[in-house]
């Protein structure tokens, strides 16, 4: 079969790999019907994240079909349409027990393209099945789907629940991209008074107008004195960061206001100057943290009753064969206008490709 191999530091190929098979009674294999493109795994590419060893498969979001199941898995079986969670968790630990499963010391947390062999391939094994495959609610779509394998519980849960976004809240997300706009999306669930939304790119301050940001602004364009403006000087209840560099962390901590919170989701290469200086008088909560995807079944939920918006956050379709190019799309967002990229098997591709937003072909 074929898979995006990471080999070093800029430098991935689209190549023949080995198909996987069980190795632990409690996995699956899972056929990949559609899988996507993260910021994370560009971080990867560019090196941020050492712990990734040549030869690893990337990726960490898919939906699928399962072809083969473990003795020990009792909740999936072959045939079943599966959403595959960028999180394995081993349902034992303390951490899992807790629904910290981003933390598990039972042998899961991040592993698909991470530590293991991931899902921009044809077929994937998926350790822990039982607490890391969901069943899908009939009918629905894997392009919708597959943005819950990762984007939006992340958006939700190390966003809006680690900013402990509140009714009557002023909440500032900083990058308008798909985890940012996920946040807005999920924190409009909690009645904040206001969503500001902050980018470098106009665009994207489009998209979260359409997710429900209330303000939009520039980066360039002053977006503390916005804040202050909106606050009477006070500052942001809630801000998140939703980029991963230090200028927009630190532009986080400087606009919360005092008692506030500070959710950092981007994942970050370079340190971030933390400025006790100026904030240890401030009461601040600051919160990092890797997503657990404990909120994936109520997301599914909520997508299924037609609670949450999906369909304009993929804006460009590709098949599998075309995993290069695609890499190259969602690499230059600036220029191709993506937020997030879906690949998929070609008959799935050329029955979906009609009901895109934009795309590249």
């Amino acid at each position: 079969m074929k898979g995006l191999v990471f080999h070093q530091p800029g430098v991935t190929a689209w190549e023949d790999v080995a198909e996987p098979g069980l190795k632990d009674p409690a996995d699956v294999i899972v056929r990949v019907e559609t899988t996507t493109i993260c910021g994370t795994d560009l971080h990867i590419i560019q090196g941020d994240v050492p712990g990734v060893a040549a030869g690893t498969v990337l990726g960490h979001e898919a939906v699928g079909e399962v072809v083969e199941a473990g003795r020990e898995v009792r909740t999936v079986r072959p045939g079943d349409r599966v959403l595959v969670s960028c999180i394995s968790a081993c349902g034992r630990c303390g951490y899992c027990r807790e629904g910290s499963y981003g933390q598990c010391r039972g042998g899961g947390g991040w592993l698909l393209g991470h530590l293991i062999d991931g899902t921009q391939a044809e077929y994937v094994r998926v350790p822990f099945a039982d607490h890391s495959v969901h069943l899908l609610p009939g009918g629905l779509d894997s392009q919708d789907a597959v943005l819950f394998a990762d984007v939006y519980p992340t958006g939700y849960e190390v966003g809006v629940l680690n900013g402990a976004v509140r009714p009557g809240d002023t909440v500032v997300v900083v990058g308008a991209g798909p985890i940012g706009l996920t946040s807005i999306a999920t924190a409009r669930l909690y009645s904040p008074d206001r969503i500001v939304a902050v980018d470098r790119v106009p665009g994207r301050l489009d998209w979260a107008g359409r997710f429900g940001a209330d303000a939009r602004v520039l980066a360039s364009d002053e977006p503390e004195q916005l804040v202050d403006d909106l606050t009477d000087g006070l500052g942001a209840d809630v801000t998140i960061e939703a980029v991963g560099v230090p200028e927009t962390f630190e532009m986080c901590t400087r606009m919360v206001r005092p008692g506030g919170h500070v959710a950092n989701i981007g994942v970050h290469g370079k340190p971030a100057a933390l400025h006790l200086e100026d904030l240890w008088l401030k009461d601040l909560t600051i919160r990092t943290g890797l997503v657990d995807t404990s909120s994936v079944p109520m997301l599914l939920s909520m997508l299924n009753a037609g609670r949450l918006t999906t369909s304009p956050l993929i804006t460009h379709l590709f098949e599998l064969e075309a995993m290069e190019e695609a890499y190259e799309v969602f690499a230059g967002a600036e220029d191709t206008g993506a937020l997030k990229v879906a690949l998929k098997g070609p008959q799935v591709y050329r029955a979906d490709k009609s009901s895109l937003v934009t795309t590249a072909h």
